[in-house]
């Protein structure tokens, strides 16, 4: 039997409630979602990720920096601190970091320039770049209030929204052809 791939899951509370195991359950999955994490503490035990020697590593974090009022710079010098040291220390694993997900609609454009500024370095240490905007945020830049109760955290229709973006970005990180799943669709309601 062909021996699983490592799967590290790295972030903040958004990370540590994801049920990653249940359903990524073809690689041995690791949660390493710390609720309160800001970038400062991703930095302070990336070597708890090195030591896993991941095949792969998701990479969510930043949203408790702003509610910490940190500033875009900070927040970006980190992700970026985090990314090249990951790259230069698992030089073969791949990276898949994740967009800072829409909170409330006055963050909404220190969101973005993070989003802009991670996006743009990504591809320079060799990182894929997985945009989450699209799936969770409203037309006004806040966090889907169908998917959350406090503009932050997830429910069970926001896990499957992000999912539905997830799952895919995975599938394409690693070449694999789009398999033959269920694909997860947020809940589609009537509007009245």
């Amino acid at each position: 039997m062909a021996e699983k791939s490592t799967l590290v899951f790295l972030g903040d509370s958004l990370t540590e409630h994801g049920r990653w195991q249940e359903w990524f359950g073809d690689y041995e999955v690791h949660n390493l979602g710390v609720g309160g994490d800001t970038t400062d503490d991703v930095r302070a035990r990336l070597d708890d990720v090195v030591a896993l020697q991941p095949s792969t590593v998701v990479l969510l974090i930043g949203t408790n920096d702003l509610g910490k009022r940190r500033s875009v710079e900070h927040i970006v010098q980190n992700i970026e601190t985090i990314l090249a040291t990951l790259r230069t220390e698992l030089p073969d694993a791949e990276i898949l970091l994740e967009s800072v997900m829409p909170r409330s609609a006055e963050l909404a454009e220190e969101i973005r320039e993070i989003n802009r500024h991670i996006w743009q370095f990504a591809s320079s240490v060799r990182t894929h770049y997985l945009d989450l905007w699209p799936a969770l945020a409203t037309r006004d830049g806040e966090l889907n209030p169908e998917y959350t109760e406090d503009q932050l955290h997830l429910n069970d229709l926001g896990y499957e929204a992000w999912l539905s973006e997830l799952e895919p970005a995975l599938e394409r990180v690693y070449g694999l052809p789009p398999k033959s799943r269920p694909i997860r669709l947020p809940e589609l309601r009537q509007q009245e």
